[in-house]
């Protein structure tokens, strides 16, 4: 019988496999503990729901910012050391903030600065660190690889960190960032055991065209179809998932009348679904192919868009969200694998910040237009609109899928 370690992380993945792994499963609890930690040290030091927002926004504004940029310097650097600047940066950071929070000079404008200046390290990290994966592992193994990052996001970042900052923030306000400063840390120190990653070579440029970095990761995913479609899928329907998820607070609360708990218990449900989807998502690979799978994911996300339009039940609400973290999981995992196999190494950053200003970018569009919609039309207005524009987007996409999940590897991995 395997042993746990062997199940987790399969030798045949590597050692440096397993140390990435366990550095982002550590970042991934010192960021889920300051997921609820932050709101509530500006929530206790201001009254403004607009500072509050603004706190919120911090997270998405350095993305857009800095997110493609951050992948142009990941594909011209050292990968690993890059990750390990970006997270010991983010340490330092927070280390400030706990200063001013002993000292009792901390003031909302500080904390702001602070989620700024740490979602913008957390930028170049998050960037970097995923290029690493196709560096270390076979294009047949990025499915379980992804995978397994993905169960420690959902353990670290979602379910075990939230209520364990609010716990500790509860025993003192400076402690859930002292713990968070430890995780990153120790996260440094474990990436910093795997071997040293090569500098990814230069594209090659077409005769009569400048060189520019960035430019050069936006030439070639406009020429290659598969990889284009695949971030205008995620673009498209980020925008229709964050419409009604930015009033969903209100929307459990005063629609289906759950109250505060029931709307944290509402979001804690995504999670252990997530965490049967990921665990699900080896038979799945073995078994589904890819194609079927983005379209069952696709289509449950339309589904679940109508369902919460239509429901004004608590417990078919919890099911619903359920079976969202279930097939949403299963989603990351294949559209971040299908990525990573048709995109060259040298442009695994550029592409992967693409991407990634695609998702927060969506979000932000998404939240602007829920807000309005529901203001206008009421809180189940924005999830009809959510309906409609995935709806509309799966039909015109559903071909497109066979060409994204069949298109041949474009990486390798040196043995």
């Amino acid at each position: 019988m395997p042993s746990l370690g062997e199940l987790v992380a399969p030798r045949r993945l590597g050692s440096d496999f397993r140390w990435m792994l366990a550095s982002s499963w550590t970042s991934n609890l010192g960021d889920g503990i300051a997921l609820s930690a932050a709101p509530l040290l500006i929530a206790s030091l201001t009254s403004s729901p607009l500072l509050v927002a603004v706190g919120a926004m911090m997270q998405f504004l350095p993305w857009v910012l800095f997110g493609l940029l951050a992948g142009s310097v990941a594909d011209h650097h050292d990968r690993r050391r890059l990750v390990m600047l970006a997270n010991g940066s983010r340490a330092v950071i927070v280390f400030g903030l706990v200063v001013f929070l002993l000292t009792g000079h901390a003031t909302v404008w500080i904390v702001l600065a602070t989620s700024f200046l740490y979602g913008t390290a957390e930028v170049f990290a998050d960037t970097t660190d995923s290029t690493l994966l196709p560096m270390f592992v076979r294009p047949v193994d990025l499915g379980l690889g992804n995978a397994r990052l993905q169960a420690g996001f959902l353990v670290g970042n979602q379910l075990a960190g939230p209520p364990l900052g609010a716990f500790l923030f509860a025993v003192g306000s400076f402690w859930p960032f002292v713990v968070q400063i430890v995780c990153v840390s120790l996260a440094v120190v474990l990436i910093s055991r795997i071997a040293r990653t090569p500098v990814p070579p230069r594209v090659a440029v077409e005769p009569g065209m400048k060189a520019h970095s960035i430019r050069e990761g936006l030439h070639w995913l406009r020429g290659n179809a598969p990889v284009r479609t695949l971030v205008l899928i995620i673009l498209v329907f980020n925008v229709t998932w964050a419409a009604p998820w930015g009033i969903l607070v209100l929307y459990a609360t005063e629609h289906l009348n759950m109250g505060p708990v029931g709307y944290g218990a509402l979001t804690s449900a995504s999670a252990l679904g997530g965490l049967v989807g990921i665990g699900s998502f080896g038979w799945l690979e073995r078994h589904v192919s890819f194609a079927t799978l983005m379209r069952v994911c696709l289509s449950l996300e339309v589904v679940m868009h109508l369902s919460f339009a239509l429901t004004t039940s608590p417990v078919v609400a919890f099911v619903i969200m359920f079976g969202f973290g279930v097939y949403a999981f299963v989603w990351a995992t294949i559209s971040t694998t299908v990525r990573q196999r048709l995109v060259p190494m040298e442009l695994q950053g550029r592409i992967a910040s693409v991407n990634m200003v695609g998702v927060f970018g969506g979000l932000v569009i998404g939240q602007l237009l829920g807000g309005l919609i529901a203001q206008t039309w009421g809180l189940t207005a924005p999830w009809w609109f959510a309906f409609a524009g995935s709806a509309i987007t799966l039909a015109l996409v559903w071909g497109p899928i066979s060409h994204i999940a069949a298109a041949p590897p474009a990486i390798e991995v040196a043995t």
